[in-house]
């Protein structure tokens, strides 16, 4: 790939790297997360990161936002769809930074984190499997 002539990735191009990314979780996993709706956007907003009590927006690459399986109950009301955001402004910097990982793989670790927020998966949790 000749980077002389590439720009940066687009919110396109980071959409179809989730679209991707997502297709190729075992089939298990899509169906669990079948009704979360992935959106890329450059960075949080403003609120957003007010409510997480984040200062710079390079700080936050993923976030999920819904109502997790684990507090899910049929007698709900009807809630909006859960969503991934996953922000291309701070993922590629910290591809930048890192240097030891491709973008698509990066892009998936942060999807996979945020769907695990959806399984009801703390940070914490996430990171014990993550180590496992």
């Amino acid at each position: 790939m000749d980077w002389n002539t590439r720009p940066a990735p687009s919110l396109d191009d980071f959409a179809a790297l989730a679209d991707a990314a997502f297709k190729a979780l075992p089939e298990t996993f899509r169906a669990l997360a079948g009704d979360v709706v992935i959106r890329v956007d450059d960075f949080a907003d403003d609120a957003v990161l007010d409510d997480l009590g984040i200062e710079d927006p390079f700080e936050l690459t993923g976030l999920y936002q819904g109502v997790d399986l684990g507090r899910r109950s049929v007698l709900d009301a009807q809630v909006m769809p859960s969503m991934v955001f996953l922000y291309r402004r701070p993922i590629l910097d910290e591809w930048c930074e890192r240097g030891d990982v491709a973008l698509g793989e990066l892009i998936t670790h942060v999807l996979v984190h945020e769907i695990g927020h959806h399984f009801g998966l703390s940070d914490d949790d996430i990171h014990r499997i993550e180590d496992a």
